[in-house]
């Protein structure tokens, strides 16, 4: 580096890479200046410089700059070196690998280029290119341990785990006998459990069991050393080996479900659907019964065979766990045995056990069977327990009295409010969910759980504002919005976007679904410092695994509800556009007073945005907690204005659904997405494409079924294929449409029909063939409008696994009155839906029901209250008209109950 100078300017070359790799900026440019004064057209020079200024956040001059040096010595290393650098910090991965392999050709065997472009090669996953780059730096340095295990890792990514173990043991073979030192034992045990790990892997299932025995003395991590070795056992058959060794782990950790599953496989007691004979379950049952005798103060002994038992003997075992749990106080009975539920008969068996043991606490004060006293928290518990049993029923109205009862019993229980929160959310009464839950959290302001259900339940209520006020509680220094996107808090983001999304506030929804996106491209981009950190650690079964997670990020629900989200913005800005030609004939048709009014209307709501945002901004640039003065940076897109001014929104909605084919494609989602997307965009094979996805996932889904007769009414109306393309086109349809069995020999109104005689007792499906009806003859509205209203709300036992609720589901019916409303257009019968569906669902505010916040608005005045753990409370006012937040008024939701 600097050859090319005299020696005094060579030095000062050496200052500015120093000066770099020490974060002395101003040094090394201050240096770099002196250089070029002399030599202006020093390309290395002129490519450090550019490099120091955009860690000075000068790109723009630092590109110009190591463009120049390139330009000027394009065949140094340096330059291009700095080049890859700089596309690097730009996370231009690519370009950055193009700049290191023409470092390359001009220094084959520069180390440190080498290095730099291996990591890229393993974060951009080119594993042929990552194991060339790998075996290079071995050659070159074949006595430092890194370049062994990374090139043994890289052969592992490269499908090639036999190459990795025969890389690892030659790596062995150059170590003395007395290795490791104590320093070391960590890193190297960790390597030769790695190494195992390959072997099973690779199927040398009894080569990697006598490599474990061999190098017990030095494996550090013996919990890993027996869980590896059981494994082992377990694999290669040797069952009572395997027994042993758990109950060895069982008695190290008697809580691990993992260990009891092991066991249960040693002893040929484990399936995977978790259904067993009756043999099978009386060798279970007794099998938990010797278990419980050793580990007498473990939970999992006892919460692990209601799983499998049944009838008597599950009740009898059911009593027993839940009965301490009772007394003892603990909120999280009821999510512990809530699998239970989607058992069949045991939701009724344990309704019945708890009423019994309500009924004998409220007579006597004992349980059953028992003479001493129960505390009298017990019934609080009970009664808590119940309420949420009711909840999962559908039974409102019980859960609710319930719940009014525990609070009457206890006021001071925090929990309490939470639940009925949630009980009122499910029975369709938003705005009185968020008014508990914010009733919760005042009760506790220095508990950050509460603080985040309370947010959670303002946002499905659609009270925005409140909720970000509310959320930022919990930020650094308590007043910035920022803060909750650089925590990356995708909850509140999704929610957020959901809520605008809701109110036709698409460019809001927009920016808040896009930055969840951007969190986990953020994440993708933070695996890049492991590559490095994780071989010269050697954590690399950790390391593997979370290449591995990165594989599979994308898949990730939070990820496919921001990229649905995503999408769907973008269809109905289509669908909808901002300046349409309808909006702009609308202002033409307007009087000039007209005019002059929307004018100034505008005005004030841009005076209001800019006071708001001067607001907001003098409130974030203040004096934090910690004395220092910070400034808040200034989005230039707070209301998401550009990204609604995209040319072409199904562009956009395209790249997310890509990514949503790719990573989440046994999603039903992902396809309807894709079928909605492609039929805007004219694009009728991968519309068909997603119809077949979606028949091939589930064909008896209503989606499905709409989306079938969709395209071909679709086709069947476009006009006869002219160009060759076109003709192409229709053969592949035609060819295609007989392997459709729903289509087979029927027309599009016969398949219709057909598809009711299998589902006419199902509203959705009744919903989906009315409105596939008026879809082909609209003269059919008045059928249609009927085959809806003649639905009828059965109970139904759902195979005994909930007991008797009713069949209708709340976002169901919500679902219906808008196909009502909107796409059959007829208001009378949306009027008659909304009044039959007030009947069923009392609470719910959309179908204004008679126990509904929307009736009884009763929180009428503001009343403050001093919270348990200090702090006060902030009074806020509600949005909407019948929307009232309480921050201290417990006792006004007793008449939500009526």
């Amino acid at each position: 580096m600097g050859a090319s100078l005299p020696p005094k300017e060579a030095n000062l070359f050496k200052l500015i890479v120093k000066s770099y790799e020490t974060k002395q900026y101003k040094k090394g440019l201050k240096a770099a200046d002196a250089i070029l004064k002399k030599f202006p057209d020093h390309g290395e020079t002129l490519s450090m410089k550019g490099l120091t200024l955009n860690c000075m956040d000068r790109k723009t001059e630092a590109y110009e700059l190591v463009r120049l040096g390139v330009k000027n010595d394009v065949k140094s290393h340096v330059c291009w070196h700095v080049y890859g650098l700089l596309h690097r910090s730009d996370r231009e991965y690519r370009e950055a690998i193009k700049c290191y392999r023409n470092a390359l050709k001009r220094d084959p065997d520069n180390i440190e280029i080498l290095r730099d472009l291996s990591l890229l090669q393993a974060q951009m996953r080119d594993l042929t290119g990552f194991v060339e780059t790998r075996q290079q730096l071995l050659t070159l340095k074949p006595n430092h341990r890194m370049n062994w295990i990374g090139f043994a890792v890289a052969h592992h990514l490269n499908s090639n785990g036999a190459k990795a173990v025969e890389i690892l043991e030659a790596y062995e073979g150059t170590l003395e006998d007395d290795y490791p030192p104590d320093n070391e034992r960590c890193e190297h045990g960790e390597m030769l459990l790695y190494k195992i790990s390959l072997l099973e892997e690779c199927g040398f299932l009894e080569r990697a069991l006598e490599e474990l025995h061999k190098k017990e003395s030095k494996i550090v991590d013996k919990l890993t050393y027996k869980e590896q070795e059981v494994s082992l056992l377990v694999k290669l058959g040797c069952l009572e080996d395997g027994a042993n060794i758990y109950k060895t782990l069982l008695n190290m950790n008697p809580d691990n479900y993992r260990y009891y599953e092991g066991l249960q496989k040693c002893f040929g007691l484990y399936t995977e659907n978790g259904k067993y004979s009756s043999d099978e379950i009386d060798q279970l049952d007794a099998l938990y019964k010797s278990l419980a005798q050793q580990y007498t103060w473990s939970s999992a002994v006892k919460r692990i065979p209601l799983d499998f038992l049944q009838g008597g003997k599950f009740h009898e075992a059911a009593v027993n766990y839940i009965k301490p749990l009772l007394t003892k106080g603990v909120p999280s009975l009821f999510s512990d045995l809530s699998p239970l539920y989607d058992h069949p008969g045991k939701a009724d068996i344990l309704e019945q056990l708890i009423l019994e043991l309500e009924q004998s606490i409220r007579s006597t004060g004992t349980y059953p069977d028992r003479t001493e006293k129960e505390p009298p928290s017990t019934l609080l518990w009970t009664l808590f327990f119940l309420a949420q049993h009711y909840d999962r029923r559908g039974q409102y109205d019980v859960a609710l009295s319930k719940i009014d009862e525990a609070i009457q019993h206890t006021p001071t229980v925090i929990d309490l409010y939470s639940v009925k929160s949630r009980i009122m959310k499910h029975a369709g009464d938003l705005v009185a969910a968020a008014s508990l839950a914010d009733e919760a959290r005042c009760m506790d302001l220095a508990d950050r759980y509460i603080n985040s259900e309370s947010v959670k339940r303002m946002l499905q209520a659609d009270q925005v504002a409140l909720a970000e006020k509310t959320a930022v509680l919990f930020t650094k220094d308590g007043d910035q919005h920022n803060n909750l996107h650089d925590m990356q808090c995708m909850w509140y983001e999704l929610a957020s976007g959901e809520s605008y999304f809701r109110q036709d506030d698409l460019g809001r929804a927009l920016k808040k679904f896009l930055a969840v996106e951007k969190h986990y491209a953020d994440i993708t981009e933070d695996q890049f410092d492991f590559h490095s950190y994780c071989l010269r650690k050697m954590t690399l079964r950790a390391y593997v695994e979370m290449l591995k997670f990165q594989d599979r990020l994308h898949s990730h629900a939070y990820f496919h509800k921001a990229a649905a989200g995503a999408i769907r913005c973008y269809l109905k800005l289509y669908d909808s556009p901002l300046n349409s030609p309808a909006e702009e004939e609308d202002d033409a048709s307007k009087t000039p007073s007209q005019k002059k009014k929307m004018k100034k209307q505008r005005k004030a709501e841009r005076a209001k945005k800019e006071a708001e945002e001067k607001i907001e901004e003098s409130s974030a640039s203040g004096i934090s907690k910690s004395g220092k003065r910070h400034v808040k940076p200034v989005d230039p897109d707070p209301y998401g204005e550009k990204l609604l001014k995209t040319e072409d929104p199904l562009l956009e909605a395209t790249k997310y659904l890509k990514l949503l084919q790719k990573n989440s494609p046994d999603s039903l989602e992902t396809h309807l997405l894709s079928f909605e997307v492609n039929m805007r965009k004219q694009k009728i094979l991968l519309a068909f494409q997603a119809v077949k996805q979606l028949l091939r996932l589930d064909a008896e889904n209503p989606d499905s079924h709409c989306c079938l007769i969709k395209f071909f009414h679709k086709v069947g109306s476009m006009p006869d294929p002219v160009t060759d393309g076109d003709k192409l086109v229709w053969s592949v349809l035609e060819a295609e449409r007989p392997s459709i069995s729903q289509l087979q020999e029927k027309t599009l109104g016969e398949a219709n029909e057909v598809f009711l005689g299998k589902h006419e007792d199902s509203l959705m499906h009744r919903v989906a063939v009315a409105e596939m009806l008026y879809t082909l003859e609209p003269t059919k509205k008045v059928e249609a409008i009927k085959l809806i209203e003649d639905s009828t709300n059965k109970v139904v036992s759902m195979d005994g696994a909930l007991g008797p609720v009713t069949e209708w589901k709340l976002k169901d019916c919500i679902a219906v009155h808008k196909l009502l409303e909107k796409v059959l257009i007829d208001h009378d019968a949306a009027l008659r839906w909304k009044v039959r569906c007030a009947e069923f669902f009392p609470y719910s505010t959309y179908f204004e029901g008679s126990c509904s916040s929307a009736v009884h608005n009763v929180l009428n005045n503001q009343v403050s209250k001093t919270p348990v753990n200090g702090g006060t409370s902030h009074p806020e006012i509600s949005q909407g008209a019948n929307s009232i937040i309480s921050n201290g008024k417990l006792e006004a939701f007793k008449n939500l109950t009526i």
